[in-house]
């Protein structure tokens, strides 16, 4: 039992980070409602307060909706790893079921456990913030209540999320046989992915509507705002679909970025890895993939409609400079609010990776058995490491200046009373931050790996069962 456990620290991390975000930034916004309403002027008009408490809500079910997923594919990983603990209690008696509820328990308590933590980071990082802002005058000092009901809100949906993310997670289980007691497969093969027709069908239905839909808010756009609600549930249902359809999606982007990774055999191997294995590279890259097209897609689009204001403002002396600076400074708060969540994933996919090359220990072993050292072993892991990082940035960056723009043009197409054709904004500051969080995360998630890599001893590895 605490073996089990070991293995689900990365869903900890993960569960603890989201409810210290949703605590963290309810307090917050609760502070600043405070702060307004102890004004005599702010405080008797509600609307800032109610704009203060979606944003939050907004940002809230955007960190928890990716910590679901992180879960989910962490689940996944460890179930893979569970393989043939749960076939030899099949072979003795215990149903797939059970083993499924054991997970699903199991998440359960990481739920409860993370939410509970994450009150008290969350809400100490935010009491920290206050006295920080009062002792240098930002805010005044108004006796905020920390011990508030509307913290248990986020904590709730991270237990209620992580619970169901291990259920959805543990369905590989349903699919072990008794018999596989005596092998050592962990991954589903390809055929035997690419057989889910079921699957892949709901999968092109999701993209096939999302697409109809966003095309169908592009276009009313052209006459009113409201066509960015129509593209975003439009956005969500064509994302939803390529999630589901990750095994498929990511190879091809896998194997033209193994391309480029070089002709030695550690390249060529890692390269070879991320395609032979699209169920576990699907796994580690699809996290990494939602967080980076979250950020860019509201990059693209608000920095669209600040190039819009300007150029509109550009003819009035001194009003360019009056919506530069609060506009530029309010896209790097929500930024760096949205950015939390790509960071949520990346650490999804640094847990996964780890998980992943820990699982792999007969492979490495017979790799050292045929030849491999350790510094081989160790390019390997970083090739592989920097091929499912590229690929998932790649394929983010495509997807968020796609949903960018048709966001921004359903928002902005009608914004000055006539159809607009928008030119979407190309955010490069923002491109540049993540370029180099990709580069730092490609050294970070390959360093525990390749550690343990180099310290499979070959007769070990072979031996383990």
């Amino acid at each position: 039992m605490r073996s089990r456990f070991r293995d689900q620290v990365p869903t900890l991390l993960v569960a603890t980070l989201a409810g210290t975000f949703g605590a963290f930034l309810l307090q917050v916004i609760g502070l600043l409602e405070a702060v307004i309403s102890a004004d005599d002027v702010a405080g008797s008009s509600g609307t800032v307060a109610l704009m203060l408490a979606i944003v939050a809500t907004v940002f809230i079910v955007i960190a928890v909706y990716v910590s679901a997923i992180v879960t989910a594919n962490t689940v996944s990983t460890v179930v893979a790893g569970r393989t043939r603990l749960i076939a030899l209690l099949r072979l003795i008696g215990s149903s797939a079921r059970a083993q499924r509820a054991e997970i699903a328990r199991e998440g359960l308590v990481i739920g409860l456990a993370g939410a509970a933590l994450g009150i008290l980071l969350g809400s100490g990082l935010a009491f920290a913030l206050e006295r920080v802002a009062v002792a240098t005058g930002t805010i005044p000092e108004v006796g905020f209540d920390y011990v508030t009901p509307s913290v248990l809100l986020p904590a709730a949906a991270v237990v209620l999320t992580t619970w169901l993310a291990s259920w959805v997670g543990s369905r590989r289980v349903l699919r072990v046989r008794p018999i596989e007691a005596i092998g050592n497969a962990n991954e589903a093969a390809r055929d035997e992915l690419v057989a889910r027709r079921g699957r892949h069908g709901v999968a092109l239905a999701f993209v096939i509507v999302g697409a109809l839909l966003l095309a169908l808010g592009v276009v009313v756009g052209l006459a009113s705002p409201l066509g960015v609600f129509i593209g975003l549930v439009g956005g969500i249902l064509s994302f939803t679909g390529i999630v589901l359809a990750a095994h498929v999606v990511m190879p091809p982007v896998l194997r033209l970025v193994g391309r480029v990774l070089g002709g030695s055999p550690a390249a060529r191997l890692a390269a070879e890895n991320a395609v032979r294995n699209p169920e576990r590279s699907s796994r580690t890259t699809i996290g990494l993939v939602i967080g980076v097209t979250l950020v860019t897609t509201f990059s693209v689009t608000m920095q669209s409609y600040r190039e819009l204001l300007l150029a509109a403002a550009a003819d009035r002396p001194g009003m360019e400079q009056a919506i530069d600076e609060p506009l530029t400074i309010t896209i790097s708060i929500f930024t760096v609010l949205i950015g939390f969540s790509a960071v949520i994933a990346a650490i999804g996919m640094v847990n996964t990776l780890s998980l992943s090359v820990l699982q792999r220990t007969r492979e490495l072993g017979l790799l050292r058995a045929l030849g491999f050292d350790r510094a081989q072993l160790r390019l390997m892991i970083v090739a592989e490491s920097a091929a499912l990082t590229v690929a998932a940035t790649l394929t983010g960056l495509v997807l968020g200046f796609a949903y960018g723009w048709a966001g921004a043009q359903a928002l902005l197409g009608s914004i000055q009373g006539e159809p607009r054709l928008v030119v979407p904004a190309v955010p490069w500051a923002v491109f540049g931050v993540i370029l180099v969080a990709a580069a730092l995360l490609t050294i970070a998630a390959s360093v525990a790996p390749a550690r343990r890599a180099m310290r499979v001893s070959p007769v070990v590895a072979l031996a383990v069962d």
